[in-house]
C-alpha cells in the first residue's frame, strides 16, 4: 500500500477588517487577513500539506503572490486544482487533522462547519477530517490579534477507492 504524509502551515497579519474566510467559510469579525489572495490560511496550509505529500513543493511555487493574475485568487480554487492533480495521480483522502490559532472569534461553535466545507471540497467523509481550534493565550502576534495560524497534516493512499480506513 502506498501512503503519503504531508504537513501544512500558513499564517497572515490581520488588520482591521469585516469577515476572515477560514476553511472555506467567511466568518464576519472585525478583522481580516493582510494577503495577496483571499487569505485563507487554513485553505492554504491544507493545499501545502497536500503538495508535501505528493513532493510537489508548496503553494508559493504553484500560485506565487508576485503574479498579478493570482491577486484575489480563491484559496478554493488553489486547493481544488492542487486536489484535482492528488487524485488525478490515483491519491486519495485518508485523513486530514488541522489546527487553527487565533485568539478571535471562538471558533468552537464553527468547526462543524468548516470540518463539513473541507470534506466538501475534498471530496471526503467529514469522520475523515479533524479541525481543532487553539488560542495563543495572548502571546506573541496571534495572541496580540495581529496574526492568524493554520497547520495540518495529511495522510493520502494511493487507490481508486475512497478510504474507509
Amino acid at each position: 500500500m502506498d501512503m503519503r504524509v504531508g504537513i501544512g502551515h500558513d499564517s497572515h497579519r490581520l488588520t482591521i477588517g469585516s469577515h476572515l474566510n477560514l476553511g472555506g467559510i467567511t466568518i464576519p469579525h472585525d478583522r481580516t487577513t493582510i494577503a495577496h489572495s483571499d487569505g485563507d490560511v487554513l485553505l492554504h496550509a491544507v493545499t501545502d500539506a497536500i503538495l508535501g505529500a505528493l513532493a510537489q513543493g508548496d503553494i508559493g511555487e504553484h500560485f506565487p503572490d508576485t503574479e498579478p493574475a493570482e491577486a484575489g485568487r480563491s484559496s478554493r480554487e488553489m486547493l481544488l486544482a492542487v486536489w484535482k492533480r492528488a487524485t488525478d495521480q490515483g491519491w486519495r483522502l485518508v485523513n486530514l487533522d488541522c489546527t487553527v490559532i487565533l485568539e478571535r472569534p471562538r471558533l468552537g461553535p464553527l468547526k462543524a462547519e468548516i470540518r463539513e466545507q473541507l470534506a466538501a471540497l475534498l471530496g471526503a467523509k467529514p469522520e475523515q477530517i479533524s479541525v481543532k481550534a487553539k488560542t495563543a493565550e495572548g502571546v506573541g502576534p496571534v495572541g496580540r490579534e495581529e496574526a492568524v495560524e493554520a497547520h495540518c497534516v495529511v495522510l493520502l493512499r494511493k487507490g481508486t477507492d475512497v478510504c474507509d480506513c
